[in-house]
């Protein structure tokens, strides 16, 4: 399970889905913040923090962050327990080692990190135990899905249930094997709507990653997508899903055949999915994670119900203007006419797909909305379509007192200025894009 805080575990009212108390923009005065703690592709020793407010575009919070005492670092699993802290468990070897103990460290901050042991999985035979997962279930128990090889050949792996029997996390229970699965699969990993198991594991026969259901976390599991049929493409491994803030599925897995990290999208309850996308900024840095979402006090916020004119943060005699219904961004000044003064002042209204994001009116009464990714402005139609294409999230921006303002049915992607024109594109991690998707809301011109 992707890590969340043990005590925010129900979405829409069904205990034990992984995400927010429901799946929203956060509220004025809050921000979403994601963490991550990867091992390096160019060092299995340690790990690196990282933390995005959009699941996307991953800063660095802190290098180095965790090196364990002895042994190995990989494939961490992040969790916020109940007493406040934070915890990641983790493969403590490479993988050419023989390996039967996971590790444990513990954090209050999540950049300073303490070891605190390795725990020998207490199976018979077992050669190798990797990919520990932190799953949190319904009636709060703390569990531990692990990949275990006790087969004759080594490489044979089973996902094994642990379940937590203090709430130091410091004992576990006998290892049980997820029915269903069976063996020959690694790095699963579980995320539960309503009353249903919901299992990514990868076949290391195929090289795919796998999709099975079940009505209960140790199965019987059902195993119903097979080869490629998300179109993710073959050696992938590493799953892990978070729900974003507009309450659709991402997947991140790692594309180790093509040295890539990789996300991919679900709207309709893992049915099917967006074509992926390496991650930008650590693509190629970032290896085999697992993700930590929280709602966090700070943030951006816009005042709603009044007019605004919009600067850019980077270009700070520009400003957006209505041309024709196209966004662009012109030079507007003192001396500007009337006209084009009232073409870039804008009425700032709550989203009209979600209340705690952002939506747009100009003069004419029509909405700011994305077509072709190009930014618009169209007479709201009533659709559910328009309203989640004029609906923007508040994200911060990389300019003082700026915003950058995403777009709420494609996560990931910001409006931002391209030959000062406003485009709905996607983040590509560097510095330059945050620049050019940055905002700053003013009184009007």
């Amino acid at each position: 399970m992707a890590a969340v805080p043990v005590s925010a575990l129900a979405v829409g009212g069904l205990p034990g889905l992984l995400g927010p108390a429901a799946a929203a923009a956060p509220p004025s005065g809050s921000a979403t913040r994601y963490t991550i703690v990867p091992f390096l592709n160019s060092n299995d020793g340690t790990v690196n923090v990282y933390q995005s407010d959009d699941a996307t575009d991953f800063r660095l919070l802190r290098a180095s962050a965790y090196t364990p005492p002895a042994g190995r670092i990989r494939d961490a699993s992040i969790l916020k327990h109940t007493d406040g802290y934070y915890y990641i468990t983790y493969t403590t070897h490479t993988w050419q080692d023989t390996s039967t103990t996971i590790g444990f460290a513990r954090s209050s901050d999540r950049s300073n990190w303490t070891f605190l042991y390795d725990y020998p999985v207490p199976l018979t035979n077992l050669s190798r135990a990797w990919a520990p997962e932190w799953f949190v279930d319904s009636d709060g128990s703390v569990n531990i899905l692990v990949s275990c090889s006790t087969a004759d050949d080594e490489w044979i792996f089973t996902p094994y249930r642990l379940k937590a029997t203090n709430s130091a996390l410091t004992a576990w229970s006998s290892p049980v094997a997820l029915s269903g699965i069976g063996a020959n699969h690694i790095d699963t990993f579980v995320v539960r709507t309503g009353s249903t198991y919901h299992a990514f594991t990868k076949n290391e026969t195929s090289k795919y990653i796998e999709y099975a259901t079940a009505g209960a976390l140790t199965g019987p599991y059902t195993i119903s997508r097979t080869g490629n049929w998300a179109g993710w493409g073959g050696t992938r491994e590493g799953a892990a899903l978070i729900q974003l803030d507009n309450g659709a599925w991402r997947i991140f897995f790692d594309g180790y055949g093509d040295g890539s990290y990789y996300y991919s999208d679900s709207y309709d309850s893992f049915a099917t999915w967006s074509a992926p996308r390496a991650l930008p900024g650590i693509s190629g840095t970032a290896r085999h994670f697992t993700v930590l979402k929280e709602t966090v006090s700070g943030g951006v916020s816009l005042p709603t119900g009044v007019t605004r004119s919009i600067r850019s943060g980077n270009y700070t005699t520009r400003y957006w203007q209505d041309q024709s219904a196209l966004l662009n961004l012109p030079v507007v000044t003192a001396s500007s006419t009337a006209a084009e003064k009232l073409a870039s002042t804008f009425t700032v209204v709550a989203g009209l797909a979600d209340g705690n994001g952002y939506s747009f009116r100009n003069a004419a009464g029509n909405y700011l909305r994305h077509w072709d990714f190009r930014a618009r402005f169209d007479a709201n139609d009533g659709s559910s379509t328009f309203a989640r294409d004029a609906t923007f999230i508040a994200r911060t921006g990389s300019a003082s007192g700026s915003v950058r303002l995403e777009s709420y049915n494609y996560p990931g992607r910001y409006l931002r200025h391209y030959s000062y024109q406003l485009r709905v594109d996607p983040s590509d991690g560097t510095d330059l894009f945050r620049q050019d998707s940055s905002f700053v809301a003013v009184n009007p011109l």
